[in-house]
């Protein structure tokens, strides 16, 4: 089961990170970040690489900071374990229904972002700048993000719940670490990426209601034991 849930919490991450409400800011995020042109971080990639680490390291300990939050909640309510996932699968479903924008919630659209006019201290300020950027609550990231927090609300440990927040930080991670390491590359691809941006947002809708629906019937945990059997570990048992 925990395979599974890392693995959607990274697809989710993944496509938080190609929603509308970030991937045309990257090449501004990294630019802020760094102090510089295009033309500078082009001659001085480790420099963005790092500022872009820093920042990275910045989100994902917010993330997995609500990830633990998520399943002390949820382990307070053990008890009510089943419905527990039950409530969690509807909020899901409604979450991937706000992405698909087949419903609008006012607390999940509203732009709630940490503005910084000036990126402080250096190294320092690009971690700052990524906790900043995590405890923001932006009209794309939000509705993934809850619904991964539902997930990590249904975990049975601490570790698990931060785990499960820190797939999604990965997969928020890789491909922003990539664009700060080929920023030019970056910016011509996402001319060509441009058009398909409404679809990210219909797929995150599509694969949040999957699993909504999974956690509601109780089938999730049936199809991620099905799924165990597909890895290296559950190939080698067979063996």
């Amino acid at each position: 089961m925990a395979e599974f849930s890392y693995l959607v919490a990274f697809t989710a991450g993944l496509l938080s990170f190609l929603s509308p409400c970030v991937l045309p800011l990257v090449p501004s995020y990294i630019g802020f970040l760094t102090g510089l042109s295009l033309d500078e971080m082009k001659s001085r990639r480790r420099i963005a690489f790092t500022h872009a680490v820093l920042f990275v390291l910045g989100f994902t300990l917010v993330f997995m900071l609500l990830g633990a939050t998520a399943t002390a909640l949820g382990r307070t309510l053990v008890v009510h374990k089943v419905w527990l996932q039950r409530i969690g699968g509807v909020l899901i479903i409604l979450f991937g229904l706000v992405c698909l924008g087949v419903i609008r919630f006012g607390a999940l659209l509203q732009d709630k972002r940490v503005h910084l006019q000036d990126k402080p201290l250096g190294f320092l300020g690009s971690v700052l700048v990524g906790m900043a950027f995590a405890a923001g609550w932006t009209p794309c990231i939000g509705p993934i993000l809850g619904g991964i927090l539902g997930m990590a609300s249904a975990s049975e440990t601490f570790g698990r719940g931060m785990l499960l927040l820190g797939a999604y930080s990965a997969g928020l991670a890789v491909p922003f670490l990539i664009a700060a390491w080929a920023v030019d590359r970056f910016i011509g691809w996402f001319q060509k990426f441009r058009p398909y941006l409404p679809w990210v947002m219909r797929v995150s809708g599509v694969l949040l209601i999957f699993v909504g629906i999974l956690l509601l019937t109780g089938q999730f945990t049936r199809l991620a034991g099905w799924l165990q059997g597909f890895t290296p570990t559950g190939l080698l048992e067979r063996l």
